[in-house]
């Protein structure tokens, strides 16, 4: 199988793309100036304790507060807080005077024993109280993040975890002399009071390879509370030195064949990363720079369009409807023209449904659907059939990351799947709205749509000045501009000078534009409004002309 990684970068966000020959299987959308991610580690004050609940909540600085419970505080908390009482003497005190005390050194605090699994929160914390804490699960919807006093740095073959002496092995590790070799490796060159998991990865991995790593999560937690004795709260004290690589480091595989990137400065940083953990795959990160978008070259908008609606249709004419709710997902399976195939009623409900299944799973992971996802599968009678449905339905989401739990076929021919949520659900809305008329239903006539075009490119050009720029449109826009010998798009490069290129964007709609600088930066025409009025009064002229 070819695997593929396509990372498109635009001033305001990142998209990965993970296609499996030339299939899209894995995307994901994250804003370049994102805050309370997942993995960020903040100084906090407790602002409400709710017993009722045995929880906390937190001010972490997000509109809502962060939400802490009881569970989420660990075993370690008695360390962690005795830790703490040295870090923050003084709950209210000069943060340079504390400074001045130095920073306590955690290899020589003593583990204390673990607390009450089933103990209360207000046994632990008081309001007011100053924590280090991290997001384990980004604001969701109306709520605010999730909160852990478990702090953790994550690495690409391991993850440091302070206050804890626990050496932890990933359990897709099978051999068992490779196990012990890691276990006995990470025991001699681990800190004191910091356990450790060890990372499928890691496997066959040299003394220092991991040594290394080690060091650089050790260098992470010192800089971490060097910055916390100073802050104020709240306030971030810990997050990835890039995005980017946090995203990749979660996606990346030793299998991909290569990877594009559209950016010369991701590029590098992505390439240095893969040099760090695979030396030999470097040359796969290749740079991008065809002014063609880079999602269109690999045919990944089309995919983006065709999956991420309500309806998605695979193979033999049948489709599933997938609805959101704020509890649930509900998926329906339909066998559409399925249902006139020839084979027997049993036969073709068990075909539809193994091929809806492979379909759902890839929707999992593409929408990074989570909670409790609900299927309604055809129903089918014999016993054979929905055990086989059960089977394969684990087997293809044995490759999903997050953690999953699957039920067995009710008796209503309902399949009930439980997924690890930790980001809100990918939702890409695949209808476009008219540019011109904003759903108001009267738009300006298509046939003058070129003639405004040209307006604006006469503003770029004459009023602001600007060379070297791309004008990006629907694709249907760009055939009829570059049609014949002595196209509209060659006239107006004669007009203008070459100094501009008209290319396709599948993402735009049919009436829509935009323009990018040499930088790739969008110019942000501000005599909008003005050109298009006088565009309309145009409109309205000839149209005048012509009845006369």
């Amino acid at each position: 199988m070819k695997s593929e990684l396509i990372v498109d970068v635009q001033p305001k966000e990142v998209s990965i793309a993970l296609l499996e020959d030339g299939r899209l299987v894995s995307l994901q959308k994250e804003s370049r100036n994102i805050a309370y991610a997942v993995g960020d580690i903040y100084v906090a004050k407790v602002k409400k304790l709710m017993p009722g609940l045995n929880a906390a909540f937190v001010n972490v600085g997000y509109e809502k507060d962060a939400f802490l419970h009881y569970l989420d505080l660990g075993p370690r908390f008695a360390t962690y807080a005795e830790f703490l009482k040295q870090l923050f003497p003084s709950q209210d005190g000069d943060k340079e005077k504390k400074a001045q005390k130095g920073i306590p050194d955690l290899s020589k605090i003593k583990l204390l024993p673990d607390i009450d699994k089933h103990g209360t929160i207000s046994d632990r914390l008081v309001s007011g109280q100053e924590l280090m804490v991290q997001i384990v699960k980004e604001p969701i919807s109306s709520k605010g993040p999730r909160l852990t006093t478990e702090i953790s740095f994550t690495g690409r073959y391991m993850v440091l975890i302070p206050f804890s002496d626990k050496i932890s092995i990933s359990q897709k590790i099978k051999t068992t002399g490779e196990k012990l070799r890691l276990r006995r490796l990470i025991e001699s060159i681990k800190p004191r009071n910091f356990g450790v998991i060890i990372r499928t990865s890691a496997e066959g991995k040299s003394v220092a390879e991991l040594l290394h790593e080690m060091q650089t999560l050790k260098k992470c937690w010192e800089d971490t509370i060097a910055k916390a004795r100073t802050a104020t709260v709240p306030s971030l004290i810990f997050e990835e030195e890039s995005r980017i690589v946090g995203m990749l480091r979660d996606v990346f595989s030793p299998s991909f064949e290569s990877i594009h990137v559209n950016d010369a400065e991701i590029m590098t940083q992505i390439r240095n990363y893969v040099s760090l953990i695979a030396p030999d795959k470097a040359d796969i990160v290749k740079l991008y720079s065809k002014p063609e978008p880079i999602f269109d070259s690999f045919s990944i908008t089309r995919q983006i369009k065709s999956s991420f609606g309500k309806t998605v249709s695979f193979k033999s004419g049948a489709y599933i409807i997938i609805e959101h709710t704020e509890a649930l997902h509900v998926i329906d399976v339909n066998s559409g023209n399925r249902a006139k195939a020839g084979t027997d009623q049993e036969t073709n409900a068990l075909d539809v449904n193994i091929r809806a299944a492979d379909e759902i799973a890839r929707q999992l992971r593409l929408r990074d659907m989570g909670g409790i996802i609900v299927v309604d599968f055809i129903d089918m009678n014999k016993v054979e059939h929905r055990q086989a449905l059960y089977d394969h339905m684990r087997e293809i989401m044995a490759n999903d990351r997050a953690r999953h739990n699957i039920l067995p076929l009710s008796k209503f021919g309902l399949m009930q799947i439980t997924r690890q949520r930790v980001r809100p659900a990918l939702d890409i809305v695949t209808t476009e709205e008219c540019p011109s008329c904003h759903g108001k239903g009267e738009v300006k006539p298509s046939l003058l749509f070129t003639d405004m075009l040209k307006e604006k490119l006469a503003y770029l050009v004459n009023d602001l000045k600007q060379k070297d720029f791309i004008l990006y449109v629907h694709p249907f826009v760009d055939a009829y501009l570059k049609k014949g010998i002595i196209s509209l798009y060659r006239r107006w490069r004669m007009e203008f000078g070459s100094r501009f290129r008209v290319m396709a964007d599948e993402s735009l709609a049919y009436l829509q534009y935009k323009v990018l600088d040499k930088q790739r930066n969008e110019i942000d025409l501000k005599e909008e409004k003005d050109l298009d009025k006088a565009s309309t009064e145009k409109t309205k002229s000839k149209t005048k002309n012509r009845v006369s």
